[in-house]
Order: C-alpha cells, then sequence, then structure tokens
C-alpha cells in the first residue's frame, strides 16, 4: 500500500512541476500579447489574462470525470497533445531562435486595441487550461486503483491528484509563474522540454485510449504494469535532465 502512495506522490510532484511550466509559459504568452499595449492597458491587460487563467483552469476541473471516462475524448486529448508538444519543438528546433517561438503572437496582435488583444488572451487561457487539465488527467489514470472511494465515476485517488494539480496551477499561475518565467531566462531550453514532457504524456493518454475497454487494441492492465510504469517515468525523467542540462542555456541569457 506505501509504494501506492509513493507513485502517487511521485506524480504530483511531477504535475506541480510540469504545471509551473505551464503557469509560466502561460505568463510569457499574455507578456507578449500585451507588449503592444499602452503601459496602463497593458497591466490592465495582463490582470484581466490572469483572472480568466483562474476561471478557464477552474472551470477544466469540473471536466475531470468526462474525460476520464470517454474514450473518444481521451483519444482527442492524446492527439492535442501530441500536437501541442511536437508542434513547439519543431518551432523550437527549426525556428529561428527557441526564445522568438511566441514572437507570431506578438506580430498578430499588434496595431491591434484593447478588447482584441484581451479576446486573444482568452484564448490563449482557455489553451493552456485545456493544456494542464488533460496533462493532470494523462497521468493520473496511469496510476493503480487507490482505496479512496469514487468521486464522478473516476477514482478517487486519481481525482485528488488531478484535483491537487489543478489548484497547483492555479497557485503557481499568481504567486509563482514570475519565478518560473525569470527560471525560463536562464534557461530557456526548459520551454521546449516542458513542451516535449506534454507530448510524452500524450503518449501516455494514448497508451491508456489503447487499453480501453472499448477499445482493446492494448491489455487493460498494460497502462498500470511496471514495465510500462519504468519506460513511462524513466523517459520523462531523461527530457528533463536534458532540458535542465541542455548546452547553452545561460549562454543565450548572455547574448541578450
Amino acid at each position: 500500500m506505501e509504494s501506492i502512495w509513493l507513485e502517487y506522490a511521485w506524480t504530483l510532484l511531477i504535475l506541480i512541476g510540469l504545471e509551473g511550466l505551464l503557469s509560466a509559459d502561460n505568463a510569457l504568452v499574455l507578456a507578449v500579447i500585451a507588449k503592444h499595449l499602452p503601459e496602463s492597458q497593458k497591466k490592465k491587460a495582463i490582470n484581466y489574462g490572469i483572472i480568466m487563467a483562474f476561471v478557464f483552469r477552474f472551470a477544466a476541473l469540473f471536466a475531470i470525470s468526462f474525460i476520464a471516462n470517454v474514450w473518444q475524448v481521451q483519444a482527442i486529448g492524446a492527439a492535442y497533445l501530441l500536437y501541442l508538444g511536437l508542434k513547439h519543438i519543431i518551432q523550437a528546433r527549426f525556428g529561428k531562435e527557441n526564445e522568438n517561438i511566441h514572437k507570431d503572437d506578438e506580430k498578430e496582435t499588434a496595431g491591434k486595441g484593447f478588447w482584441p488583444t484581451v479576446g486573444k488572451i482568452a484564448v490563449a487561457d482557455l489553451a493552456f487550461a485545456i493544456d494542464s487539465i488533460l496533462a493532470a488527467v494523462a497521468l493520473a489514470l496511469g496510476l493503480p486503483d487507490s482505496p479512496v472511494e469514487d468521486f464522478g465515476g473516476m477514482d478517487g485517488g486519481q481525482f485528488i491528484v488531478v484535483v491537487l494539480g489543478g489548484l497547483a496551477g492555479l497557485i503557481l499561475i499568481k504567486y509563482a509563474a514570475t519565478w518560473f518565467v525569470q527560471l525560463l531566462d536562464k534557461r530557456p531550453a526548459l520551454e521546449t522540454t516542458a513542451y516535449a514532457i506534454v507530448a510524452w504524456v500524450g503518449v501516455k493518454l494514448a497508451v491508456i485510449t489503447l487499453a480501453h475497454e472499448d477499445i482493446g487494441i492494448l491489455d487493460h492492465d498494460f497502462p498500470h504494469s511496471t514495465a510500462w510504469n519504468l519506460i513511462f517515468y524513466g523517459v520523462l525523467v531523461g527530457i528533463a535532465l536534458i532540458g535542465w542540462f541542455a548546452p547553452g542555456n545561460k549562454s543565450v541569457n548572455s547574448k541578450r
């Protein structure tokens, strides 16, 4: 039983770290989109953005049970996470510079008024809320069943992990986003690392989908097997280490 709770705690720790990086990227996007506005409007637009990020991420928590039980939604979620992660990785790999990934957002928004800018921020916040809840569900569904009573058709322990991860995202985007933004400024490769993790979490959700009882391509117990968990967490830790120790992390900052 203790090993189960250790796995839950480890997964929650990973989720909080991922939520922190996504929250930081969310904050970066808000700053980039509102960059062209006058200073007074810029602050107001970013404040609106933070409020909307709270609302969307909180609302996303109510979609947990639906995502956890409908394989079609899981399949769409897996495809979306893979698309999101791979798109970002390709942009970072073949684009001009890693830190210019959000440049298109700035160009598209430049010259637009206050409310169109707020609307674009809302769309960005909604996308990040979807990313957040899908990543949390994908990680939680791979956990073994807990002794906690089911809630809303989902294992109680898994539900708690998703809720705590979602709450962590809300807290981090409000209070810790600045620290994560500074961390990304020193280690810009971590942004691409976060999206590589998002893509890998998409693979996990795809595995869960393929093992769904209505699909049956993979064995129903495979997502919970020791072999798959060793592969998943081994690759995940490897991605994180590569991103942290990637050469040129500090040199990019020094060139500015």
